[in-house]
């Protein structure tokens, strides 16, 4: 006999009547509308407002070509750098107990928790030309601020927590039990990274990624500082739609704000596709068997 039956009513989680949540609903709409809906069709409309023509020239000329590739390279090596960087922190602070992992924590916020101008201020005072190793970088013929590697040092600065805060709780909630099981075995502390840790955390870690590929396309404080606005050499995208909109160039400017835009629209899109195989996965998951079904032996 089925435990439900087809006609039974369907529960639900509240107990508001209908018009509490249609008003809560067409509210929360209404804001999505008038505060996202309506902004981003206002900057393709005014981008193609001058025709398709105008609009090409603004995405291709050399100064926009060059700062779509200093904005790609400087969320490149966010990409790269920080799943490194969060993995290793993640690990620490989840798996491990040790002095100073409160300060590991806070260390990892900071980021989050100071100004981006101020991010910036921080890599001109220390990698300046009058900076602490100022003197130094420019007796040998490097320069960090005001080029792409100071672009690419803030970048990864600012969004270096998003990675490491998406796997510290993943990995707190897993815990240690997997992976000390895979040592009593035999396993190699890379090959239970490899195969126990690793593919426990894989969409964490990709989410974690999508986020700050997002931020890194899109920072404008910290880059602002450090990249003392060259055009066509240090100006990414956010500074060059800066540019353009102080010297009166709308349709330049929402042309490669737009640019922005659509990057930002593929990230959400990807977001969704990861959190819907995550959900996925752990809807077909099949249901863990006590520990006696498999170490009993049959009678």
């Amino acid at each position: 006999m089925p435990l439900y039956s087809a006609a039974a009513p369907i529960e639900t989680a509240t107990t508001e009547p209908p018009w509490v949540r249609r008003v809560l609903l067409g509210t929360a709409l209404g804001f999505l509308l008038l505060f996202l809906g309506l902004p981003l069709a206002v900057v393709f409309v005014q981008a193609l407002a001058s025709g398709l023509g105008t609009y090409a020239a603004a995405v291709t000329e050399p100064v926009a070509r060059s700062a779509v590739r200093l904005t790609l390279m400087a969320a490149g090596a966010s990409v790269v750098l920080n799943p490194v960087f969060g993995l290793a922190a993640a690990w620490a602070v989840a798996k491990f107990e040790f002095r100073g992992k409160g300060l590991l924590i806070t260390l990892i916020d900071l980021p989050f928790t100071i100004s981006p101008v101020v991010s910036g201020l921080m890599f001109v005072l220390v990698f300046g030309a009058h900076g602490l190793f100022g003197p130094w970088l420019v007796a040998h013929g490097l320069q960090i601020v005001f080029a792409a590697p100071g672009i690419v040092l803030a970048t990864v600065f600012v969004t270096f927590p998003f990675v490491a805060r998406e796997l510290i709780p993943l990995m707190q909630e897993q815990g240690t039990e997997e992976e000390e099981a895979a040592i009593v075995l035999g396993a190699r502390p890379w090959q239970t990274f490899l195969k126990v840790t690793l593919p426990n955390v894989k969409w964490g870690l990709l989410y974690g990624v999508i986020l700050c590929n997002a931020r890194a396309m899109g920072e404008f404080g910290a880059v602002s500082v450090v990249s003392g606005h060259i055009r066509g050499k240090t100006n990414t995208l956010p500074l060059h739609v800066e540019v353009l909109y102080n010297e009166y160039q709308f349709s330049a400017a929402f042309a490669v704000a737009s640019l922005l835009t659509l990057l930002a629209l593929a990230t959400l899109v990807a977001k969704e596709v990861v959190e819907r195989k995550a959900a996925r996965r752990t809807v077909l998951l099949p249901p863990e068997r006590p520990l006696l079904a498999t170490t009993e032996a049959p009678a």
